[in-house]
């Protein structure tokens, strides 16, 4: 059984809540606590800005500034060995791990050059794809299987696929970091599938 007290309070909260609600919207502004939080100044994209010296509105970040995303080491992020004198030559063991393991690190590149490489290269990494076969596109992309991208650098796959080469568009921007060598795993795998 409730109380008297708080069957009064109980009342009067319904009360007030329904004398609220008056059935018809209301042509006030709403009622908001902080004002200068509701009502914010916005700026377009190559929008001029008084609040800046410069008059821009697109700021550089704050020297110093790293993305979330963006992965520190250079062997991992780049492609490159740590005093910039080449590439990597193989896929840094550390990299699997972050996949639970070789076979994740290879379903997930499987799964990522389905969608990036394959409408180019094929299936087979034979630089026949789909795009190729249709389009005509010039020059064709060279085969996973030349001895020349054999004997390459997994580091300098890594950097073609970031940053593109010839006819082939960048995926740095695209492709996060480590999808990147997943894709370079799978290619190695496709090399080794299809060997002669």
């Amino acid at each position: 059984m409730i109380p008297r007290s708080s069957r009064r309070w109980c009342c009067l909260l319904g009360l007030l809540t329904s004398a609220g609600c008056r059935g018809q919207t209301s042509s006030e502004p709403p009622i908001v606590v902080l004002r200068n939080m509701f009502h914010q100044d916005r700026y377009n994209a190559q929008a001029e800005s008084q609040l800046f010296r410069d008059g821009r509105t697109m700021r550089m970040p704050v020297e110093g500034t790293v993305p979330r995303e963006r992965e520190i080491s250079p062997e991992l992020g780049q492609g490159r060995l740590r005093d910039d004198s080449g590439y990597v030559a193989e896929l840094p063991p550390a990299l699997a791990e972050r996949f639970g393991g070789a076979l994740g690190l290879l379903e997930r590149g499987q799964e990522r050059y389905g969608i990036y490489c394959r409408p180019c290269h094929d299936a087979t990494g034979s630089g026949q794809g789909t795009v190729i076969r249709r389009g005509g596109w010039q020059p064709p992309p060279p085969s996973f299987h030349q001895a020349r991208i054999r004997q390459m650098p997994d580091g300098q796959l890594f950097a073609t696929i970031t940053h593109g080469v010839r006819t082939m568009p960048s995926h740095g921007a695209q492709i996060p970091v480590d999808d990147r060598w997943a894709i370079v795993s799978y290619v190695r795998a496709l090399q080794l599938a299809h060997g002669e």
